[in-house]
């Protein structure tokens, strides 16, 4: 379990894709084969984790980094270029953003 907290010093990265119901499964799918055999495996990784909302119309990723040399590094790796073409045919959108925990409850 990726645990949140405000003394973290590395890289949090928050993605949410848009996409229609048709494609959330498919597309859920695809993100949890690139988080077991890719990105779990990038140097730097420290945990993950992946949300879809009750319409299938949205998900988000939380995923948390040594730091952001290192997200950077894997989303320009070879594989995941390939993937984020697949994955980029079965959403409206999706947009990553590095993120700095503020306060933890």
């Amino acid at each position: 379990m990726t645990e949140i907290s405000s003394d973290f010093k590395g890289q949090t990265v928050i993605c949410t894709f848009e996409m229609t119901p048709a494609t959330a499964h498919e597309l859920m799918e695809l993100l949890q084969s690139a988080y077991a055999e890719v990105i779990s495996k990038a140097p730097g990784f420290i945990g993950a984790g992946l949300h879809m909302n009750d319409a299938r119309t949205r998900i988000a990723t939380y995923s948390k980094w040594r730091d952001r040399g290192d997200y950077q590094a894997m989303l320009r790796s070879p594989e995941m270029i390939e993937r984020n073409k697949v994955i980029n045919t079965l959403c409206r959108s999706f947009e990553p953003v590095m993120y700095e925990v503020a306060a933890d409850f």
